[in-house]
């Protein structure tokens, strides 16, 4: 599975960091490309992974998903 997520807040490298991390702890999930320029996360997965989970994921870094 390869979904991209518009992420609202992050504006630097630190904040792709903070949300790759977080996204990689989901189970299953086995590459993430977050970009602060484009102001999204590419997230590559085995299966599907919910997109709740991948909004909680976002939130704990402190950021949320555009709906």
């Amino acid at each position: 599975m390869n979904k991209t997520f518009e992420i609202k807040g992050m504006t630097c490298g630190h904040c792709e960091g903070r949300v790759t991390s977080e996204i990689l702890t989901i189970p299953g999930v086995t590459e993430v490309i977050a970009s602060a320029e484009k102001a999204n996360v590419m997230v590559e997965s085995e299966a599907e992974i919910s997109q709740e989970s991948i909004e909680r994921a976002v939130q704990r870094a402190g950021y949320s998903v555009v709906k």
